[in-house]
């Protein structure tokens, strides 16, 4: 059993595949399993989309930095939103916790993957483009990743066999 800190948190854009490899990851090692786009979504009592619509993406950051900042990921395997990367502090609460995994796919796989760009609840600043949120946000995710998966035209099965490859190296 995977046993360095008993956490994992996924790290990536949207599309990444964090949420599904997540669950099939948790339930390989036996972890549990948290979404902490989901514990956004409950403590606000609405979609992502409603809450950029109500606020601002900044709004939307902030409260994902509480959520980083305050769930319980002991045992855990956490995906996070594509934008924790934002959050210096819940980052380095996670970095202390548990192993980081950088899902690292292609801005054309990415492309494909996100058919609702505008209104999927990204975290962005008004009008930026995917390429742009890319090249900003994977600087960071390098940075805050202990491990790096390289899931190009990989299979879900292929990706989870390469994180658990690393995982156990």
């Amino acid at each position: 059993m995977y046993n360095h800190l008993n956490s994992i948190v996924l790290i990536g854009m949207p599309g990444a595949g964090k949420s599904t490899l997540g669950i099939l990851l948790a339930k390989e090692l036996g972890l549990d399993f948290i979404d902490t786009d989901i514990a956004i979504q409950v403590r606000e009592g609405c979609t992502l989309q409603e809450i950029l619509d109500r606020n601002d993406y900044l709004y939307l950051r902030e409260v994902e930095e509480q959520v980083l900042l305050s769930e319980d990921i002991r045992g855990k395997v956490v995906a996070t939103g594509g934008s924790a990367v934002y959050s210096a502090v819940g980052m380095a609460r996670l970095s202390d916790s548990a192993r980081i995994v950088f899902l690292d796919v292609p801005l054309q796989q990415l492309r494909k993957r996100i058919g609702n760009f505008a209104s999927r609840g990204i975290a962005r600043k008004p009008n930026q483009s995917l390429e742009s949120l890319f090249r900003e946000r994977c600087t960071l995710y390098r940075q805050y990743a202990h491990i790096t998966v390289d899931c190009n035209q990989q299979s879900l099965q292929q990706s989870l066999d390469s994180v658990l490859q690393q995982l156990r190296a």
